[in-house]
């Protein structure tokens, strides 16, 4: 079955989402069994409604860690799932940060909407799920939360993963091995490193060890941003041989045979027959 990957998001850091220099919504992923949103950050709900998509039809949402640029819609993405609240319905999956709080973070998700998914599960690295008839392994992350985590989604067509937030290591880039699809977070550019996060020459070493068809920039920086995030990713696809290319809002990744990559268009609707009441 073909995977099919929407971008609702590219950017993330604090600068990116304060002014929204890139969209900060996570990404939409369709294996054949269901729709998942993993990290509706600020910006998802108004990219979803930019290309018409009806949030009924989710039917998972995944939150990695208790950063804003990663969950700050979920709460409005969780009643869209559940038609407004008032079905329970789907599945949602958070980090112990996410839907406990831990060591001054979090709880990010409240108690309330909590109670509206037919399913609710704190994820751990290690966990090997089921969601939506896809398996998801959960992998470890390197980041200022420490309940942190990315992941590895299992599709009829390869392994497409997430990497999620983390500062690199050969550990955690090995967990990767055999990916097809690579969502890998770049930050900052070139050796500008940050604590918890990857820098271009970071991605580098990366996309060396794990080799996948195709590596997708994303959560990128304001630092990245303006120093040109398509020049950093056409500097690692010379360095590795790989083929690496900076995401952009909007983009949709088709995974079957070969890979494919369209740009969708804002199509906002004056009126939709979804908004019926």
């Amino acid at each position: 079955m073909t995977a099919v990957m929407t971008l609702l998001g590219t950017g993330g850091g604090r600068h990116t989402t304060m002014f929204q220099a890139r969209s900060t919504g996570g990404f939409l992923l369709d294996a054949g069994g269901g729709t998942v949103h993993v990290d509706p950050g600020p910006g998802a709900l108004t990219a979803m409604c930019g290309i018409s998509y009806d949030l009924r039809e989710t039917d998972a949402v995944i939150v990695s860690h208790c950063h804003p640029d990663h969950y700050s819609d979920a709460a409005s993405v969780i009643e869209g799932m559940t038609f407004g609240g008032w079905v329970k319905r789907g599945e949602f999956y958070g980090t112990e940060s996410v839907i406990s709080g831990f060591k001054g973070l979090g709880p990010c998700i409240s108690q309330y909407h909590l109670t509206r998914p037919e399913k609710v599960r704190t994820i751990k690295a290690g966990d090997v799920l089921d969601i939506c008839g896809m398996r998801v392994d959960i992998t470890k992350a390197d980041h200022s939360d420490p309940c942190n985590v990315g992941f590895r989604f299992h599709t009829g067509n390869g392994m497409i993963s997430y990497v999620s937030d983390t500062a690199y290591s050969d550990e955690i880039a090995d967990q990767y091995m055999g990916s097809r699809l690579l969502l890998l977070p770049v930050t900052t550019p070139d050796d500008n490193r940050i604590a918890g996060h990857l820098c271009t020459d970071d991605a580098i070493e990366f996309v060396k060890r794990v080799r996948p068809e195709l590596t997708v920039f994303v959560h990128l920086g304001i630092v990245i941003l303006k120093h040109d995030e398509n020049a950093q990713a056409a500097k690692a696809e010379r360095a590795t041989g790989c083929r690496v290319i900076a995401g952009r809002d909007l983009m949709r990744l088709t995974v079957d045979k070969s890979i494919d990559i369209e740009d969708l268009r804002w199509s906002r609707p004056q009126w939709s027959p979804a908004w019926e009441l």
